[in-house]
This record gives C-alpha cells, sequence and structure tokens, in this order.
C-alpha cells in the first residue's frame, strides 16, 4: 500500500514503523472473513481493511471526523485479522501509531477524559474496585439486568503469595488488577498447582497492573510508566537469577508483557532489561506444558469442559496447548464452533461498546451450549468475567478447575 505520512511524523521511528505495516498490506480482504464486527455488521470500515485506510488517511495528515472515531472505536483489537493476514500485516501496531496521532489531532472531550481517567483508576485498583463492586452489589436488584449482570460475585479473599523456602526453582507471579479484585482464587490455585511441582514463587514488593488497560485505553504515558515499574520491582530478583519465568494466569496480561521489549526498545535505560522481561514471560499453561505433570493425580471434578481460547491467547501470544494438556490430565473437551472469534469482552470494550458486545456475547454461548458442557473455562479474567455474566453453568480459570481436581497429597 503506497502512503505518505505527514512531515510531523514521517521521519520519526513511529512513523517508519507505521509506514513498514502500510506497505506490507496487499488489499487481499482475507482478514475480513476473520474479523467479528465485519461479520456481525457487513460494512468495509468496520474491517480490518477498511479500518487500515482509515488510519492511513490519519497518518498522512488527512481531514478526518467522527466517522473515523467511530469505526476505529468498534474495533475489539482481538488480533484475528492477524492470525489470517498472509502478509504479516501488524495491524493492532498501526492502530496504536494512528490512534495516538488522532488523539492528539482530535483530543476527547473534557467530560470524555474524566470519564475514562475515572475508569482506569477504578480498574487499576484493586481495593478501590472491590469497594466499588461491593457497593454495586448491594444495588444489583435496582439495576437492569445488562448491567447487574456485569458485576461479578467477589470472593472476599485477597492475593496471597505462599513460599516455598526450599524451592530450587522460583517463578514471578504478578498479581495484576482487575483478576486481584475479583477472582484471587486463579492466583491461589496457581500456587497450589506450582507447589505440586515443587517450585516457588517469588514476592514482588508491590503488585500492579501490567499496563495494558491504560495503554489501550488512550492513556499511553500512563501505560508505559506502569510498564517501567514492573521491570523495577522484578529486575533485583532477575538480575541475581533466581528467577525461572515470569508465569502470567491473565493471556492479555502475558500478551502485554511479552510485549514490553517492544514498547520500550528505544530507552536506553529499560530497553534491555524489558527484552529480558519479555524472554522470561510464559502464559501459565505454556510454562506447564513443559512440566512433568505425571505427578499431578487428577480426578477431574467437571465433565465434560468448554474451553474458551481467549484472543490474547490464541492470536496475541498464538498459545494453543490448553487443550491438550487439559486433555492429557484427563478432561474432556467439547467442540466449539467458531472459536477464533471473539467473546465481545476486549478489555474495556464491553462497557463502551455494549451492544456489540452483547451480540458477540451470546453467539458465542450459543456455539458453547452446543456441545452440552457441564462447566466453561478460559484463560483471561475479562473473558471469564463477560462469559459468566450471562451463562447458566459455572464459568472458571481452566487452573481453578485443575487446582480443585488434585487429589490430596
Amino acid at each position: 500500500m503506497q502512503t505518505t505520512l505527514a512531515p510531523f511524523l514521517a521521519h520519526t521511528p513511529q512513523g517508519q514503523e507505521a509506514e513498514q505495516i502500510l506497505r506490507a498490506c496487499v488489499h487481499c480482504g482475507f482478514c475480513s472473513a476473520t474479523c467479528p464486527t465485519y461479520q456481525l455488521l457487513g460494512d468495509e470500515l468496520d474491517s480490518p481493511r477498511g479500518r487500515i485506510y482509515l488510519l492511513k488517511q490519519v497518518l498522512e495528515g488527512q481531514p478526518t471526523g467522527e466517522s473515523t472515531h467511530l469505526h476505529l472505536d468498534r474495533c475489539l483489537g482481538c488480533r484475528a485479522c492477524e492470525s489470517t493476514c498472509p502478509s504479516g500485516v501488524r495491524y493492532h501496531r498501526l492502530k496504536e501509531i494512528g490512534q495516538a496521532v488522532l488523539a492528539q489531532q482530535q483530543p476527547l472531550s473534557r467530560w470524555q477524559q474524566m470519564k475514562a481517567y475515572g475508569l482506569r483508576k477504578c480498574l487499576l485498583s484493586p481495593l478501590l474496585l472491590k469497594g466499588i463492586l461491593r457497593l454495586a452489589g448491594s444495588l444489583k436488584i435496582f439495576l437492569p439486568k445488562h448491567l447487574s449482570g456485569k458485576i461479578p460475585a467477589l470472593n472476599r479473599a485477597a492475593v496471597q503469595y505462599e513460599s516455598l523456602p526450599h524451592a530450587q526453582r522460583q517463578v514471578i507471579l504478578p498479581g495484576g488488577c482487575v483478576q486481584a479484585a475479583t477472582q484471587p482464587q486463579t492466583h491461589q490455585a496457581t500456587q497450589k498447582i506450582l507447589a505440586h511441582l515443587g517450585i516457588g514463587v517469588f514476592k514482588p514488593p508491590q503488585d500492579s497492573c501490567c499496563g495494558a488497560l491504560s495503554y489501550h485505553a488512550g492513556a499511553q504515558a500512563e501505560g508505559l510508566a506502569l510498564m517501567r515499574r514492573n521491570i523495577d520491582h522484578w529486575w533485583p530478583a532477575i538480575q541475581a537469577g533466581k528467577i525461572d519465568a515470569i508465569i502470567s494466569t491473565a493471556s492479555g496480561c502475558g500478551l502485554m508483557i511479552k510485549e514490553y521489549a517492544e514498547y520500550l526498545k528505544h530507552e536506553p535505560e529499560y530497553a534491555e532489561k524489558a527484552a529480558q522481561v519479555s524472554a522470561l514471560t510464559q502464559d501459565v499453561g505454556e510454562f506447564l506444558a513443559k512440566e512433568d505433570l505425571q505427578v499431578l493425580s487428577c480426578i477431574p471434578t467437571h465433565n465434560p469442559i468448554a474451553f474458551h481460547p481467549p484472543c490474547t491467547l490464541q492470536h496475541g501470544q498464538k498459545v494453543d496447548v490448553i487443550p491438550g494438556l487439559l486433555e492429557q490430565l484427563g478432561f474432556q473437551l467439547t467442540a466449539i464452533a467458531d472459536s477464533h472469534l471473539c467473546c465481545g469482552s476486549a478489555g474495556t470494550y464491553s462497557l463502551f461498546q455494549p451492544l456489540l458486545s452483547q451480540q458477540l456475547l451470546e453467539n458465542k454461548l450459543k456455539h458453547i451450549y452446543v456441545g452440552q458442557p457441564t462447566c466453561i473455562v478460559s484463560a483471561n479474567i475479562g473473558c471469564q468475567l463477560h462469559l459468566d455474566s450471562q451463562s447458566h453453568i459455572p464459568v472458571k480459570h481452566w487452573v481453578e478447575l485443575l487446582a480443585e481436581s488434585l487429589a490430596p497429597t
């Protein structure tokens, strides 16, 4: 795709990167076949190819309007298009660069900025988020159904770190933000499984968000600051050679941490550290698939089950080992039609695009129910909460199900 970037962008690292991505696109349209919003709306501008044209206009300095915001905001960021693209177009990165430029050209209104800021602060603080959810839970009966369903049942426990003082192997297990507030049992289940394998968990000085919520919500500077803070917290143990891996139990967080090297590559103080952090990071399924799981005596508590692969796992991280791992441990998995399509969660998407999000959720659950599973498991907190808001069968993180199935030692 031929393009002439605007002078203010053409000679910057971001501009040069964007131009390479644009030139890789050959207009083939294969991406449209796997784009969830195009499947629902049938509008070319709600397909990756159409959005690439819009981003091209933004980067070339052409006039833009509300339509540009509308179609770009409807994008889930699921990266299914990247799994399909035969030319390797890095659409998600083009969108990040283009939306940063668009935010400077057409900043949000003061009211929109305040709402976005308030939402980020609520989501990034587990204590604040717990308080808000408890208050919302007490008012649940007064809320409309589409809102009341979004309020999860809170587990009042907090994330705890259980050390294995004599473990020869240690991993970092980030506590996160939304998961720490709403599903701390995921963290505890992972530690239980790791303990069975003789692996200890290093307790960092402080847990914080991976940066994804801020970065993908238009607050890129805030997201980068969170990335640097995490690296600062983890680096002493990494530098001392104490850490085998950084294990993520939320695939969205894992994808972001794996991309720290990309986001911080132009910062001399952090580039090398970020590269090492990214290289150490694995999804919990990716990590466990390399371990000797014969030591885990597993008696499945639910069968059959449906595994919903989050977009950040299958399209972002390209990790597909979890179904095989679960089957190896005795679980029976049901087939899900169109499993490559997003469930509609997509971070904060379900809050800002409720109609599209709800349509995708209904389609996803319809396909899941065909196999008559007794339980739905996933690998990302956003998908888990989104599915659970409407599902009539239990929804869990798959490591929680695994931990429940471990025979007593």
